[in-house]
């Protein structure tokens, strides 16, 4: 066992000593995977979440939900993980953590939610789970298969339990061929210590545990018969009605709680999610009640203007969104969405005034940098275009769009094998490896500058891989279908 493996058990049993001093909890072994083990098989893991789920690749949503998260991560002692939180596109109520501190929070969730501490509880229990590297004991058995099959078991079991089908038929294949099955659903035991520790890191973090205690009844109030209505949450949480009754005591004998509270952050988020994300007429109607219940507000409005956008009403999404301004003037937020919802229109000049005067009250702020650097390309100023987005992808190496946009601008400056590495950037994230694999040979081909050509030719070995894997896992998936489907006899025609 690895020196960071015993400091992570140890660290984690003293603390669940300390927060629940007189209490038993049955004694866990203490061994767990390597942290090295861990991170090769997050690494597999990522691939397959990326190929498996839709992220949701939103610089304001992304960034929130990051702040929260590393809040809470920032009163633990030092971890072995740097940590990642990801908002998946799936309507169903469902949170999990996968190896190495990778954090998937799905966006039904995330719109269920009525304040920041909701989130921060949700936030709190999988960082938890982390923690405790309940995943890594899990999971601890099966190391003799593999790391590369037990990704695809680990995803087949978490990212199936979030939706789908694709990664759970794929990961099906892998876990035939071990002849393995593990379970990475979180045993009563891992909960109840998870909560335990969540308790703790919330107040410590300054949040209500009120939220988590809130979203557990929300997620519970989701089961109606049978076990198709069964929310994946609690497939993979065991054990809700337990946790509500342990929270519930636990907060009703810690009465001095900060209060959980809608804050303008998590409003904003909230609203965007909504609005772009969310099924289109629902997210109408829950627009316009906001705006019933708060007509001073300019957030409703604000998301009612991308809504429209979204619908492909621009010249509606520029009405709105001036409407929004005139209650938030000055607000870079606001004024990025004016730039982004005249860009939308097709207004470039009005575009790029608007989206420089948001760069120059926020300098930090990616999103209008992003929409900035599109309207520059769309002006034809490609070096202002690139130098701008360059600062985006700097920060945001793995946003897909970002990564797009400067494979074409360098396409328009005439600079082949830097668009060919882009756009393979672009292509491997989308995971698209036939189309990675021809811009990164392009990009090899026309003599991509010496930096990069050690990653380029690690990427293409790593896209020709995972794309032979796909290929083969699609003929197996054909081939077992072709054996369960029966054969129709065909008779004489008499």
């Amino acid at each position: 066992m690895t020196r960071w493996n015993l400091r992570s058990r140890l660290l984690c049993s003293a603390m669940v000593v300390i927060i629940v001093a007189g209490m038993l909890i049955p004694a866990r072994p203490a061994r767990a995977i390597t942290i090295h083990e861990e991170e090769e098989l997050s690494v597999e893991f990522m691939t397959m979440a990326r190929e498996s789920l839709t992220l949701i690749d939103d610089f304001l949503i992304r960034d929130y939900v990051t702040r929260i998260g590393e809040k809470i991560v920032r009163i633990l002692p030092t971890q072995p993980f740097a940590y990642h939180f990801y908002v998946v596109k799936d309507p169903t109520y469902n949170a999990f953590a996968g190896p190495g501190a990778h954090v998937f929070v799905n966006s039904g969730l995330l719109a269920a939610m009525s304040s920041e501490s909701d989130l921060a509880g949700i936030l709190g229990h999988e960082i938890s789970h982390v923690v405790c590297r309940h995943v890594s004991d899990s999971i601890d058995r099966q190391k003799k298969i593999g790391i590369a099959t037990l990704a695809g078991i680990a995803a087949g079991l978490l990212l199936g339990a979030a939706g789908s089908a694709a990664i759970g038929n794929a990961a099906s294949i892998g876990s035939m061929a071990a002849g393995q099955s593990i379970a990475l659903s979180h045993s009563r035991d891992d909960e109840m210590q998870a909560d335990q520790l969540g308790l703790e890191f919330l107040t410590k973090a300054g949040y209500n545990p009120a939220g988590l205690l809130e979203m557990l009844k929300k997620i519970r109030s989701q089961q109606w018969f049978g076990p198709k209505q069964i929310p994946t949450y609690l497939l993979t949480h065991p054990a809700v009605d337990d946790r509500i009754a342990y929270i519930s005591s636990w907060i009703e004998s810690h009465p001095k709680m900060p209060p959980a509270v809608a804050t303008p952050d998590f409003v904003l988020a909230r609203t965007r999610l909504v609005a772009l994300y969310e099924n289109e007429d629902l997210a109408k109607h829950e627009l316009e009640d906001s705006r019933k219940a708060d007509p001073r507000s300019a957030w409703p409005i604000y998301g009612e203007a991308l809504l429209a956008m979204r619908m492909g009403h621009n010249e509606k999404a520029v009405t709105l969104m001036r409407q929004a301004l005139e209650r938030q003037a000055f607000d870079p937020v606001v004024l990025t969405g004016m730039g982004r919802v005249s860009y939308a229109a097709g207004n470039y000049n009005e575009a790029l005034s608007i989206l420089d005067s948001a760069v120059s009250l926020a300098p930090d702020d990616s999103e209008a940098k992003f929409y900035l650097g599109k309207t520059q390309m769309e002006l034809g100023k490609y070096p202002q275009a690139a130098e701008t987005l360059q600062t985006v992808f700097r920060r945001y190496p793995e946003h897909r769009q970002t990564l797009y946009n400067l494979g074409k601008i360098y396409g328009a400056m005439g600079k082949d094998a830097e668009a060919a590495y882009y756009l393979g950037l672009f292509y491997r994230l989308n995971a698209e490896y036939r189309n990675a694999v021809f811009q990164f040979q392009r990009a090899l081909d026309m003599g991509i500058d010496s930096m990069k050509k050690e990653q380029i030719e690690m990427l293409l070995k790593e896209c020709k891989k995972r794309g032979r894997l796909l290929t083969q896992e699609s003929e197996q998936r054909q081939r077992n279908l072709m054996r369960l489907t029966p054969r129709t006899r065909i008779l004489p025609v008499r």
